[in-house]
Parts: structure tokens; C-alpha cells; sequence
């Protein structure tokens, strides 16, 4: 094994929301080796020094990705590892546990990708959280969902809430457990009550350098599918020191270290309670609106605490207020699409697009990667913000007609 000649970042997934890495890491001289699925490669050649090829697919086959990180690392020692999102996040962690690098543990990576481990662990600790069941049969855990409905059913690692789905009564349980009964291992929980929100915390050594929080709005049962996002939410002084307090609580009984952390939690009347924790790149542009609410590049935080280097002075306090908003779209053929050049001229928006055009088909919407549209957005007050939002709802449409093979 050979030592790089300069400082090297080895980023272990790019894409597309990932390529702020990228940039940061030129901005601070570093050299970027990037591993990337075959058929993404090729996009990002131009944005990289070096992209090695890997037979893994985002969302899919950790291992994969974790066998090309290790050769990578083999052929030549970088200065840090990231793992970009969930598949990536284990291989990154071996290596950067091999090697003596900077990184999240291993042992929070392996938590971070099982939700199962996550609530065992939540449990001895006393972390508030749902009360849980595992089970590799759906229909044998009917009698314990039976006297704790609402429940929800979610697989053990899943990402965008992908395979998450609110069970109301006996009937619906019992139908989900026939459509399901190839799905082993899942986890059925108690639903709870209560406003949604992220922490996302910037971690050296075990310890918060900076940290956030985000009201998270969703289109609620059965599904959950995250719809809008809004930085610095108003919180009573109280249920913030709460909020604090579980955040230094996960990050123990994971055994964080270093690195980027997204735990997501209901406030309820007993206080919050954990539903899960990443140690990876948040979605839906929170990345974004964390660097747009603080004035610091969240992106070059976290190479930063990857390769070792100094951070600069941790924020003070809010400068904007951001917001993500997504576009839901009625199931069916896609007809018009509308309003995207009024929204990118709003003075708040900093970004949107729509993710389908005329003629494609919108499946109903179970999961975050079936919306159709998206708008970023920051404003010098909450109420402005509240303005933009208002404007980009009721602005970005997408229509669609139904179609018989919708269903």
C-alpha cells in the first residue's frame, strides 16, 4: 500500500445531491477519488480526480460497495473517507475503522443501517422511543399490534420512507401481513402522536460542534412521505434542552464519533421519542437549507471532520430561514407540468425543477421518490418564508389524468 502523494478525499458515492462534496473538497486543495455505480461514473468524471467504478447500486447491496471501498483503500491510503448515503455508509466505515480514520465508528454505522438495533439499543439506554416488536411473521405479531393500534409496519433498513406504512385496525393488519408475509425481518411500532422533526448535528470526537433542527411536514397516514421541511421552528425553552439532551443520548448509546448525524423524532406529550437515527447525508436538500440558515457551507463542515482539518468558529445564529418543499402529485399521466419559471423567479426560491415531464406515469405516492417536484428555498424572516411556501404550493403544478393501469 502506497501514501497518497497529497491530501486525498475518498468519497464513496456521489450522484447527484452529493456532489457539493465534491466541491468542497477542490475549494479546500484536496485531490478527490471518488467510487461510484457503474452507470454514474460517467457523470461525474468532470467534478473528480479519479472515479473507480463499483458493481453497487444506491440503495442496495452494502457489500458491494464495501468490497470497491476496500480495494480503493488498499491501492492507495487517502487522508479521510465519507460515505455519501445509507448503501455507503458501512463500506466507509470498515475502511475508516481499518485504517485509524476519521468517521462515525463502526459500530454507529452498523446501528445507523438497522433500525432493529437501533431500537434494542434505545431500549437498555431508557431513550424514549415507540414501544416495538420484531418479528420475521407479520401475521404472528397481530395479537400484540391488535392491543396498540395504530401501529406501523417499516422494514429494518429503508430510507425515503420507503416500505413504511400506518396500520389502523385489525382488518388493514391483517391484510397488510398477507401482502407482506414475503418481508421478514419488520419491525411493527406504536404510532405516536406529536409534531415530526430532524436534528442534524455536525460531531468531532463524540462531541456537537454545531447542530439543527428542522419541522418536518408529511401527507401523514398511511404512508408518510415528507412534504415540506423548515429550519430554526419555533420550541419552548424547555422541550429544547429536551430536544438537546436526546441528541447527546443517541449520540452515546451509538457510539458516535465524527461526522454527519440526522435523527429524526416526534416531540410527543411524554417528550421526544427517537423514530430513527442516520449517520449519513440527510435528504430533501436539508444539507442545503442548514448551510443557507447559517451562512457556513455544511458540505465543507463535514470534509472538514472527515479529513481532520480545522473548523472555523460554529455559528451564532440564524441568518435566514430555508425551507424544502416537494410537489405531491394525484396518481395517472402527467399532462402539464406548470409554474416553474414563476417559482425560480420568487426572490426566496433557490432552486426547483420538476422531477417528471409530459407523458410520464405518477404511481401513487408510498414513498419520497415518487414526488414530482421540489423547490428550495430561504427568506430574512419566518413569516416571508411562510409567504414563499404559500407561493410555491400553490404555483408548481403538476397534472395528471388518470390511467387505467394505474393501480
Amino acid at each position: 500500500m502506497s501514501a497518497p502523494e497529497e491530501r486525498e478525499l475518498l468519497l464513496v458515492g456521489v450522484g447527484f445531491m452529493g456532489r457539493p462534496y465534491a466541491a468542497a473538497a477542490k475549494r479546500l486543495g484536496l485531490r478527490v477519488r471518488a467510487i461510484e455505480a457503474h452507470d454514474w461514473a460517467g457523470a461525474i468524471e468532470h467534478l473528480v480526480d479519479a472515479v473507480e467504478p463499483s458493481q453497487g447500486r444506491y440503495g442496495a447491496l452494502d457489500e458491494l460497495w464495501a468490497e470497491t471501498v476496500h480495494a480503493a483503500v488498499e491501492k492507495s491510503l487517502p487522508t479521510g473517507i465519507f460515505g455519501f448515503t445509507e448503501s455507503h455508509v458501512l463500506g466507509a466505515a470498515m475502511a475508516q475503522d481499518r485504517f485509524g480514520l476519521p468517521g462515525p465508528s463502526l459500530q454507529a454505522a452498523v446501528i445507523s443501517r438497522n433500525k432493529a438495533l437501533q431500537r434494542g439499543r434505545f431500549r437498555v439506554q431508557g431513550i424514549g422511543q415507540p414501544e416495538y416488536r420484531l418479528t420475521d411473521d407479520l401475521a404472528a405479531a397481530a395479537e400484540w399490534a391488535a392491543a396498540r393500534l395504530p401501529v406501523i409496519v417499516k422494514p429494518l433498513s429503508s430510507a425515503g420512507s420507503d416500505g413504511v406504512e400506518l396500520v389502523a385496525d385489525t382488518e388493514s393488519f391483517e391484510r397488510a401481513a398477507v401482502r407482506r408475509a414475503a418481508e421478514r425481518p419488520l419491525l411493527v411500532e406504536k404510532a405516536l402522536d406529536g409534531p415530526e422533526y430532524s436534528w442534524e448535528a455536525l460531531v468531532r470526537d463524540g462531541e456537537v460542534w454545531f447542530s439543527n433542527l428542522t419541522a418536518k411536514e408529511t401527507t401523514g397516514p398511511p404512508h408518510f412521505v415528507e412534504v415540506t421541511h423548515r429550519t430554526v421552528p419555533p420550541l419552548s425553552e424547555p422541550d429544547a434542552q429536551r430536544v438537546a439532551a436526546l441528541g447527546r443520548e443517541v449520540l452515546a448509546a451509538i457510539g458516535m464519533r465524527t461526522g454527519i448525524v440526522h435523527l429524526e423524532f416526534r416531540l410527543t406529550q411524554s417528550g421526544p421519542a427517537v423514530m430513527e437515527v442516520a449517520v449519513r447525508t440527510p435528504g430533501d436538500y436539508l444539507m442545503e437549507l442548514c448551510s443557507l440558515t447559517y451562512g457556513i457551507d455544511w458540505f465543507e463542515m463535514v470534509v472538514r471532520l472527515t479529513t481532520g482539518m480545522e473548523l472555523p468558529p460554529a455559528p451564532r445564529s440564524p441568518v435566514r430561514y430555508a425551507a424544502s418543499h416537494f410537489v405531491i402529485s394525484d396518481p395517472g399521466q402527467v399532462v402539464a407540468v406548470d409554474g416553474l419559471e414563476e417559482v425560480l423567479g420568487h426572490p426566496a426560491v433557490e432552486d426547483a425543477a420538476f422531477k417528471v415531464a409530459v407523458g410520464d406515469i405518477v404511481p401513487r405516492t408510498s414513498s419520497s421518490l415518487q414526488r414530482t417536484g421540489y423547490a428550495v428555498l430561504a427568506a430574512d424572516s419566518p413569516e416571508e418564508r411562510e409567504e414563499a411556501i404559500a407561493f410555491v404550493r400553490r404555483t408548481l403544478s403538476v397534472k395528471t389524468v388518470p390511467v387505467a393501469s394505474e393501480e
